[in-house]
């Protein structure tokens, strides 16, 4: 999180991540000079062997002509081993761009890889693969070594490092990401359990008592348009306590309709009281 404490080895690093890619930068560098300052980057930063972990030019065999990836990282030592991470790196004054992005994901598609890093050097981008029918990449986090904060970068660099991809620390990241989806989170606060907090909550900081039906208004209002569609699409339960008291005001309507039926039934029906006159009085 910005602001947090970084320790001194890893800002004395990121600082000087960042000024070998300032530099490179502003000298316009080509392709190669970028990519020896982020394989750099990865050793000095990130903890890996530039010599055991990182696979230069990386062979690809896919339904075509064997293609190479700039290079890829390997936790194993067995050559046989597929990469964890499949890293594709523009020169450093080059924007990022979609095509870039196809090109990496054909490459770890082909070779079975979960993982890509797409960077100049200057942003860096993590995406994870997921083998379904097609293929999706997905954008996980992103981040500019240049602009951002010493404590965004050592969170970001962190999650990359040797240390945690080897502990397997990706594919708890991805299960994150899969249970923080737009849809699940909602599905958690427009839950019964979460209204009737949220209800007792109002009441104790405000004095007021709001409906289920305000509290979902409530939410829907400070939604932006993404998170209001889809709140369309979800089917939304209210606290069964406040269903029974809305059947409860409805059948003491009707009740009570019944009620003024049957008194206005009784007066039409009343025998008339002595020294009335009546129609038939008329007649005879």
């Amino acid at each position: 999180m910005p602001g947090q404490k970084v320790d001194k080895n890893t800002r004395v690093a990121i600082r000087d991540a960042r000024a070998m890619i300032a530099e490179v930068a502003k000298a316009d560098g080509n392709e190669a000079e970028t990519r020896r300052r982020v394989e750099r980057i990865f050793e000095s930063v990130m903890g890996y062997d530039v010599f055991k972990h990182i696979s230069r030019e990386h062979a690809v065999r896919g339904a075509g002509e064997t293609e190479h990836c700039d290079f890829a990282i390997q936790i194993d030592d067995d050559e046989s081993a597929k990469p964890v991470i499949m890293v594709e790196l523009k020169r450093v004054g080059v924007d990022l761009a979609p095509k870039h992005l196809r090109q990496v994901s054909s490459y770890a598609i082909n070779a079975g890889c979960e993982w890509i890093i797409l960077t100049n050097g200057r942003e860096w981008r993590l995406y994870h693969v997921a083998f379904g029918q097609p293929p999706e990449t997905k954008l996980l986090q992103t981040w500019n070594l240049l602009q951002d904060e010493t404590s965004v970068l050592a969170q970001r660099f962190e999650v990359l490092s040797y240390r945690n991809v080897k502990k397997g620390l990706l594919d708890r990241l991805w299960a994150k990401t899969n249970v923080l989806t737009p849809k699940n989170v909602l599905g958690a606060i427009l839950s019964e359990e979460s209204i009737k907090l949220l209800r007792r909550t109002l009441k104790k900081t405000t004095g007021v008592l709001v409906s289920p039906e305000d509290v979902v208004g409530g939410i829907r209002r400070v939604l932006n348009e993404v998170g209001g569609a889809e709140m369309d699409s979800m089917k939304i339960s209210l606290p069964e306590r406040t269903r029974r008291r809305r059947r409860r005001s409805v059948e003491a309507v009707e009740e009570k309709g019944k009620e003024e039926r049957g008194e206005e039934e009784g007066k039409e029906g009343k025998t008339p009281e002595v020294g009335t006159q009546t129609a038939g009085d008329e007649v005879g």
